[in-house]
């Protein structure tokens, strides 16, 4: 090859985006299926991203708009002369347009002589003499045309004026390799390189933050931030991207630790290095900062540029790459250009207007643990003898790669107990590699937003938002702010569990907090300013000197080797500034005589002493907690409250009275749950103003409740269990926010007060209510009330008519209520009521529960078996629009009418323990997926089953087993094979549904089971592949069989089992079997009841679950509600991945 091969033309105003590494302009018919085949394999194999044009876009008299694009937005061009290009105009206008892009700078073009002599292509000669002397005489005539063959003429002489490559009578195969070499060392860093197979989880990031960068769009310029804790692997990711992406851009900058060199070098150095990078130009004259802003803008506005800033701590870094208004500079950028800047402070990319922030996150579980592998054992697999140890690091690493590599290498080539006793080491001595990266954030904090962080590394982590955001503002931090400061450096998150938000802290940052507070004082933990650990409060009370540095200790007792040891409780009595107690589980010896006045919560489980000390003045107190206190009593005297919100004493069974809280004016939780000794609640209760939250569950000696006169904030009341109960004070009507009244278990209320301004009620639980005769009518006034239960209110014999006027009813059950249909509620016969209602009068008794007049267009159930005809009428009508779940278990029901069919919203029916003999179809209600018709011991034929089922939402019972099909001792069936068909075939559909519904909400796993079917039957069908004899109630299934499945399997399991059998009590918890090595206990909602029972033909339960293959076997535990284990006699199962 000539020297001077490749040319790099300069100088152009226009402005050209590049997509392609290179562009090949031959003559296919020459060259495609030889030379230029092989180069474009040549180049295809080193990830070069090459143009390969179709011959569509070289039909019709000009070049396709597609082509020229191409042409335009490539970086190197690669000319193939041949025999026969001249020949072509397509080529030549293709030569021509090539030779006006190759102005813009960073274009280059490669001429390759593939058969022909380099001379004839300068000069015109030869088969190029012929070809243009074709061409002037075809278009002779026409000016504009022959202007074009001149531009063609000094195109071939500039192209092939550039010394090429002339492959005349040499190798192709060498050759080629010679020039893809070149076309690599002239991409360079913009060579495309997919990052290192050791970059363990890397790929899928990558690809995420490809995307938001939009590279395919070539006009606008995007910046993007990519934020994350120290170590987690934000350069690492971005790295990558670089060399993946690097090669479709003009100028590229990689400036590592922008920080440091800010710092040493200033903003001039940050040019320079800037214009190093992109230009390779190293001996740049900048004298001042505006002279360097404008030079690096005026030379890399006109390509397009990728700028990676790394580590940027500080707004001022990015000061060179904001316009006026602050944000990030677009228009100094040429059109495609990305910026991305890597912080860990969120705030700092925000405050620039970068378009999108990428949080980079820790590794999952599987890649987590391959990259300790990698690093422990230098392999994808755990060595021999060392399995114990994975889990221990993986919960320590939580998936931070950079400790994973730290510990991983530490432990490289170390024997067992090297291993444990390294473990060990690192409960108190932390890795100072790790802790160093971590501290960087730390140390740029203010000193408030220091406190902060060091409270919640202490004992606020994982703590509810509202709740640490009270706790702060108590120690006066200043939480709205500095919350969010910590976010944006990526010190904590938000994480949500159900409806509870919580503060989440990396528990290797835990870490560090609690180093840098042992730290200040390594031996005398008496002057540190908070305690976390048992063996140091240990320590402090051991000592019983004062601790005036101590402001916080939260302890719980979990060491086994402490948890019998005492400490003296009169030290605490030296904590003169201790603003916060939280202790649980510790052991105390002596006598408590004071706390500290300045304590805002007090959280004391298991408080052993009987009283709080007299000389406490809890003045400052925000939160007073003593569950499961020895107590009788909390103090004699009035105590100054005027901050206490929330008072827990529940579950102190030795309590006998509560103190007068007349000074408590900010108190909105009172929680006496389980104090069973209460007899009396102080009258100062009812005069609480800001109280919304009362908890008496369980005080079954409390016989009266105070009056509700000045409480009127109260939003839930709870007097579950108050079994001695027998009146509410009326004055509870006048409790308007009341949303939530729970009165299950009062078996001695005998009536209900009127509700009077209570209407907004939503949740009303009357379950076990067993005196309880009627509802007062006043209940129609509770328009919002979705939840009404009054399962096993057994005395209960009417229901007010205003029942129907609760639209927003969701869940309704008057299971058990065994009265409220054999009662003789209509007196007169039905010819009569027929009649009256012809005529539009009232039936006689119209106090009944529902007038015939109401129920009339729903149905009339008629009772063959009494002899004066009477009628009985279901309680629930076509005005319930938006009923979910209905429950009429044992009612003595002989008929379900068919306007059941209508409640379009239901999910979960059970009518089971009634007398009916059919049932009216379901097929219209697509959102049922739970049916309990079992001990309908006159039932004959299954329903029409729905004939569609759609899950809008993951049900809320996700983790029980409540959805499927019930039929179990139904004696009476008939069509049993039908029936069994039915059942398998709704049960599928439910599947199916939840699988979409899963999938739609990124569930990835649910056990246990959540859908079980039961239905007559002994056949277990064929394709359960895998069947077996029953032992007990035991199913096992070999995972072994499974090994396919790519991570969990979708198992079906059939279990064939007798209607009645020995029954043996499961427990929940057996101490030889956990989840861990692969043993569940399957609850199934039957009531295998001996004295129900009369079917004694054999039931088939199927029942599916999401499994996780992790061990060699999975072990189920079949068992009934009442914890019975349910006889297996035979089973089968099957699966799909």
């Amino acid at each position: 090859m000539a020297s001077n091969a490749i040319i790099h033309c300069n100088s152009s105003s226009s402005h050209l985006i590049p997509t392609y590494d290179v562009f090949v302009s031959f003559r296919g018919e020459d060259t495609r299926n030889n030379f230029t085949g092989f180069l474009f394999e040549a180049l295809g194999k080193m990830g070069i991203d090459v143009f390969k044009d179709d011959t569509h876009l070289k039909k019709g008299e000009f070049i396709a708009p597609e082509l020229l694009q191409a042409i335009e937005g490539s970086r190197i061009y690669v000319v193939v002369f041949s025999k026969n290009y001249a020949s072509s105009k397509w080529c030549l206008r293709e030569l021509a347009h090539i030779c006006n892009c190759i102005e813009t700078p960073g274009r280059h073009v490669l001429p390759i002589f593939y058969d022909v002599d380099p001379s004839d292509v300068r000069k015109q000669s030869g088969y190029f003499e012929k070809a243009f002397s074709d061409h002037e005489e075809r278009f002779r005539e026409e000016k504009l045309l022959m202007e074009e063959i001149q531009r063609w003429r000094e195109a071939l002489t500039r192209v092939a004026n550039h010394s090429g490559w002339d492959i005349r009578n040499k190798p192709q195969y060498t050759e080629i390799e010679e020039i893809a070499e070149k076309i690599r060392n002239i991409l360079g860093h913009k060579f495309s390189c997919l990052p290192n197979d050791n970059l363990v989880g890397i790929e899928s990031s990558v690809e995420v933050l490809s995307k938001r960068l939009c590279l395919e769009s070539l006009n606008d310029v995007r910046a993007a931030g990519i934020s994350g804790m120290g170590g987690i692997g934000k350069t690492t990711l971005v790295r990558a991207l670089y060399e993946r992406i690097s090669h479709k851009f003009d100028f590229c900058c990689f400036i590592d630790d922008v920080s440091k060199l800010y710092q040493d070098c200033g903003t001039l150095g940050v040019q320079k290095q800037l214009l190093y990078q992109c230009l390779n130009e190293k001996n740049l004259e900048i004298f001042n900062v505006s002279e360097g802003t404008s030079l690096v803008w005026s030379r890399v506005r006109n390509g397009r540029a990728l700028i990676v800033l790394d580590n940027v701590d500080h707004v001022g870094q990015l000061k060179i790459f904001t316009g006026s208004r602050g944000n990030l500079l677009g228009e100094s950028l040429g059109g495609g250009s990305r910026i991305i800047i890597i912080s860990r402070d969120e705030h700092i990319l925000r405050t620039h207007g970068v378009d999108d922030v990428y949080q980079v996150q820790p590794l999952n579980d599987t890649d987590a643990v391959r990259l300790f592998y990698q690093n422990a054992f230098k392999s994808n697999y755990v060595k021999s003898g060392y399995e114990e140890f994975t889990d221990v690091i993986m919960l320590h690493c939580q998936g931070h790669p950079l400790a994973i590599e730290v510990l991983g290498s530490s432990l490289f080539g170390r024997s067992v107990s090297q291993w444990r006793s390294a473990l060990i080491r690192l409960r108190e001595n932390k890795s100072k590699d790790i802790m160093d990266v971590l501290r960087v954030s730390f140390d740029q904090l203010d000193d408030t937003e220091k406190e902060t962080f060091l409270d919640i590394a202490c004992f606020l982590n994982y703590g509810e938002v509202e709740y640490v955001k009270e706790v702060l503002e108590f120690r006066g931090f200043h939480p709205e702010y500095g919350l969010q400061v910590l976010i944006d450096k990526s010190l904590i998150k938000y994480g949500r569990y159900g409806n509870h938000i919580l503060i989440e802290m990396h528990m290797l940052l835990v870490d560090l907090g609690r180093c840098i507070v042992r730290d200040k004082a390594p031996k005398e933990p008496r002057k540190r300013c908070r305690l976390w650990d048992y063996k140091d409060l240990h320590k402090v009370m051991s000592d019983n000197m004062a601790a005036e540095n101590l402001e916080a200790i939260v302890v719980r007792n979990e060491t086994s080797e402490f948890h019998k040891a005492t400490v003296r409780a009169d030290a605490l009595s030296k904590m003169s500034y201790l603003q916060l107690l939280d202790l649980t589980d510790v052991n105390f010896s002596g006598n408590l005589n004071h706390l500290s006045n300045e304590l805002g919560y007090l959280r004391w489980i298991n408080y052993p002493f009987d009283c709080l000390p007299p000389s406490f003045q809890p003045e400052k107190l925000v939160e007073l907690s003593l569950i499961g206190s020895d107590m009788k009593q909390l103090w004699k005297d009035t105590k100054p409250l005027h901050n206490l919100r929330r008072l827990t004493l529940s579950y102190s069974q030795n309590l006998m009275e509560i103190p007068n809280v007349i000074k408590a004016i900010k108190l909105e939780k009172l929680n006496l749950n389980g104090c069973t000794k209460l007899r009396e609640i102080h009258p100062s209760i009812g005069l609480l103003k800001k109280l919304t939250d009362l908890n008496l569950e369980g005080c079954k000696n409390l016989a009266m409740l105070p009056r509700f006169g000045e409480t009127i904030n109260i939003e839930i009341l709870n007097l579950r269990g108050c079994t001695k109960l027998r009146q509410i004070d009326p004055s509870i009507g006048l409790l308007k926010k009341l949303t939530d009244l729970n009165l299950e278990g009062c078996k001695n209320l005998a009536m209900l007060p009127r509700f009077g301004e209570t209407i907004n009620i939503e949740i009303l639980n009357l379950r076990g209510c067993t005196k309880l005769r009627q509802i007062d009518p006043s209940i129609g006034l509770l328009k919002k009330l979705t939840f009404l239960n009054l399962k096993d209110c057994k005395n209960l014999v009417s229901l007010p008519n205003s029942l129907l006027d609760l639209k927003s009813l969701e869940y309704l059950s008057i299971s058990g209520c065994s009265k409220l249909f054999i009662n003789k509620l209509l007196d007169e016969p039905r010819d009569e009521l027929l009649r009256k209602h012809c005529e539009g009068e009232a039936p006689a008794n119209s106090q009944s529960s529902f007038s015939f007049v109401k129920m009339w267009p729903l149905n009339l159930l008629y009772s063959r078996a009494r002899k004066d005809t009477s009628t009985v009428l279901l309680p629930f009508s076509l005005g319930f629009p938006h009923m979910r779940e209905l429950y009429l278990s044992f009612c003595n029901l002989l008929q379900i009418p068919d306007a059941i069919g209508n409640l379009h919203c239901l999910e979960r029916l059970d009518v089971s323990g009634n007398n009916f003999a059919t049932l009216p179809s379901l097929k219209e209600l697509s959102k049922l997926y739970y049916l309990n018709i079992q001990h309908c011991k006159l039932l004959k034929y299954l329903c029409e089953l729905p004939s569609r089922t759609e899950l809008s939402s993951l049900p809320s019972y996700i983790c029980s087993i409540k959805a499927g099909l019930y039929v179990f001792n139904c004696p009476g069936l008939v069509e049993r094979e039908l029936c069994t068909n039915k059942g398998f075939s709704w049960t599928i559909q439910i599947i199916e549904a939840l699988q979409q519904c899963i999938c739609e909400s990124s569930s990835y796993q649910i056990w246990p089971p959540l859908i079980s079917t039961i239905i007559p039957g002994s056949e277990i069908p064929r394709w359960f592949r895998n069947q077996h004899v029953g032992m007990g109630s035991l199913i096992t299934i070999d995972s072994l069989l499974l090994e396919n499945c790519a991570g969990n399997c979708n198992v079906g399991c059939c279990v064939v089992f007798p209607a009645c059998s020995s029954r043996e009590r499961i427990l929940w918890m057996d101490p030889q079997k956990s989840a861990s090595n692969g043993y569940f206990v399957l609850e199934i909602p039957l009531d295998i009841d001996e004295d129900l029972v009369t079917d004694n033909s054999d039931h088939m339960l199927l029942f599916y679950v999401l499994a996780p293959m992790e061990g060699s076997k999975l072990e189920i535990d079949v068992k009934d509600r009442q914890g019975f284990g349910v006889q297996v006699k035979r089973y089968g199962y099957s699966w799909d991945t």
